[in-house]
């Protein structure tokens, strides 16, 4: 790709040249670390002042290590979290990363800063899960309507009393268009109101070094004087220096026998050894062309089983996942905690304290320590004056990267790697189906039990054409027959031109027991991943039409909106669902308690902070909720 500086005289130096005036080498393993130290070691050796620095939201100290290389003293952190101050208080103190800081585990509503003395520097990103895509995922984002979303104006009110030169702010990128915008223009009204211009941009740390593709907005506030951002010291929008790669980035890294075993357990483990390295799930839906999609797109999380490219910068490492949260390593096994700590640039002897999950947390919660090092640069460069023996190239004002736009076109070479890598697994397209008879149960925790001689209900599978799934209760106690009807808006690949899903029972627990059985024909048979993929994610259009074929159904009125899908996938009103239902408004909770008794997912404001408070959502036409569910422990009151 042509970069959009390809045309422009150069204005500084690249960051071959800068490592070279330093006496250090790029892009070779862990060069970040000897970057770092040699920057560090030329203040030193030349009697440069350090900068007093407050360090707020300081985690497990990303921001701070790349601050401190370039000259800012963190004289004291704040940070909540015990394990994460942990973390701060092992690399503090003599002959430690950070020789003079104080850590204070406090919320930082109770931080006062009353004994600090003077500070002329303040860096920190308040906790972002607030505007995070996990938080748009969930049905909106919570802003500033979130605890954690007001935590900025801690920030502002220590502005107010120390009085800094400038601050770094850092933030998810989604910050920006959290409640239509709202909340992005009271963080800027709020620091302007204190007497400091705004400086922002988002930035990829892919494009200065780090070995990882991770967006952040980036703030710089100043007193007095003006800000550019680095130019990108890697990637297409550089002087042509390649990305430093995830494969060059943990080269060396000693590993123990353990962390060496190939292989990932569990039920989807086995799968990933067919995934070409930097693609994921996506790699088994009909989109990208594989003849056997198990799951439909969009469904999951980008991470979900993504297997890193050696050649390539990762994906973001997020601070919490699953088993299949990548990234993975292209041999199928996981990343030990060094090649973390590789991967997000943190230096080899920095000591992060707790378990291997608690490791992973604290490095995915962290400004990659490259990047912090970067906008150090130029802060001590443009704010404090700071003379190095190179030049280091800014952006011009106005200045537009093309990482998004990358991002965009990968989707047609994420295809094209896929199409190669199944023309190479020659995979068949035929399946065969065995009819089956046996006898379920339901535990209250909807956890699903086959072979149960105690089970309510006896069930026969029979494929021939049509999957037809009958449930039957045990008891004569049954009071309604029903027979659900579904079939593909287009094409399937359920190898049937529709489903019989035909009840007896004597409530609605026997319709429940009937999806359960139909998701694990689809999970045995290797169809499909579980019934939301069949019918795709509920933000977007369902792939199947479900009907209910007989009139005397209890309760028909409330369930024949949600099995057509007229209520679902779309967030209501009370007033709306209980218009839908045929019920009176006050009538809807009680419902609502229904559904989710028979595993029916809904969400309202209280599972869902995200939510109005006057609004549902039923994600699914079918019961969804497993013994692992999250929203299996919510209530709705």
């Amino acid at each position: 790709m042509k970069s959009l500086f390809d045309d422009e005289e150069p204005q500084g130096m690249d960051i071959i040249q800068i490592c070279q005036s330093l006496g250090c080498e790029c892009n070779t393993p862990g060069w970040p670390d000897s970057f770092g130290k040699a920057l560090s070691t030329y203040l030193t050796t030349n009697n440069i002042k350090p900068i007093r620095t407050l360090s707020l939201f300081s985690g497990a100290g990303g921001l701070d290590i790349g601050f401190h290389d370039l000259g800012f003293d963190i004289i004291e952190s704040v940070e909540i979290e015990s394990k994460f101050a942990e973390t701060l208080r092992i690399n503090s103190g003599e002959g430690q990363k950070f020789e003079n800081s104080k850590v204070n585990c406090i919320d930082i509503r109770e931080y006062t800063a009353d004994d600090i003395g003077k500070i002329d520097f303040i860096i920190g990103g308040p906790p972002c899960q607030t505007f995070s895509a996990a938080g748009r995922r969930a049905s909106g984002v919570l802003g500033t309507s979130d605890a954690r979303g007001v935590l900025f104006r801690e920030y502002v009110r220590l502005l107010v009393k120390l009085q800094p030169r400038g601050f770094l702010f850092e933030n998810v990128y989604g910050i920006v268009g959290a409640q239509n915008g709202m909340a992005w223009e009271e963080i800027k009204q709020s620091f302007r109101e204190v007497g400091y211009t705004l400086h922002y941009m988002i930035l990829d740390a892919a494009d200065y070094g780090v070995p990882q593709h991770r967006e952040r907005l980036i703030i710089v506030g100043l007193k007095e004087g003006s800000f550019r951002f680095p130019r990108p010291t890697h990637g297409p929008d550089s002087r042509n220096i390649p990305f430093y790669s995830a494969g060059c980035a943990v080269t060396n890294v000693v590993l123990s026998d353990e962390e060496k075993k190939t292989g990932i357990n569990g039920r989807f483990g086995h799968l990933i050894n067919d995934i070409p390295p930097g693609l994921n799930y996506s790699f088994y839906t009909s989109e990208m062309g594989h003849p056997n999609p198990i799951f439909a797109w969009r469904s999951k999380f980008s991470d979900f089983m993504y297997k890193a490219d050696p050649e390539e910068p990762v994906r973001t490492i997020k601070a919490q996942g699953g088993q299949y949260t990548g990234p993975l390593h292209w041999d199928s096994r996981y990343f030990s905690c060094a090649e973390y700590k590789r991967l997000q640039t943190f230096p080899d002897d920095y000591v992060i304290n707790g378990s291997r999950l608690v490791t992973i947390h604290q490095i995915g919660n962290s400004v990659p320590p490259q990047l912090a090092r970067m906008l150090a640069l130029a802060i001590r460069i443009q704010v404090f004056d700071t003379h190095f023996p190179f030049e280091l190239e800014l952006l011009q004002s106005g200045a537009t990267l093309s990482f998004r736009k990358r991002k965009r076109d990968l989707t047609a070479a994420y295809r094209m790697k896929a199409a190669k890598a199944i023309k190479q697994l020659s995979i068949s397209s035929v399946r065969k189906c065995a009819d089956r008879s046996f006898r379920a149960s339901l535990s209250n925790r909807f956890k699903y039990i086959e072979n149960d001689e105690n089970g309510k209900f006896d069930i026969n599978v029979t494929w021939s054409g049509i999957l037809v799934i009958s449930v039957e209760e045990v008891s004569d106690s049954s009071l309604f027959d029903t027979t659900i009807k579904i079939t593909p808006k287009t094409t399937w690949d359920v190898p049937a031109s529709q489903i019989m899903l035909i009840i007896s029972s004597s409530d609605w627990k026997g319709v429940t027991m009937a999806w359960k059985v139909l998701d694990r024909e689809l999970i045995t048979n290797a169809i499909k991943a579980d019934l939301v993929q069949l019918n795709g994610y509920y933000q977007y259009p369902s792939n199947i039409i479900c009907e209910i074929l007989d009139t005397t159904l209890p309760n028909r009125n409330i369930f024949e909106p949600i099995i057509s899908g007229m209520c679902v996938g779309r967030n209501l009103s009370t007033q709306t669902l209980a218009s839908i239902w045929r019920i009176s408004e006050n009538s809807v909770l009680n419902t609502a308690q229904l559904l989710r008794s028979l595993a029916f997912e809904i969400r309202n404001n209280v599972t869902n902070p995200q939510m109005k408070e006057d609004e549902w959502l039923l994600p699914y036409k079918f019961p969804t909720l497993l013994p692992e569910s999250v929203q299996l422990n919510k209530t709705l009151v």
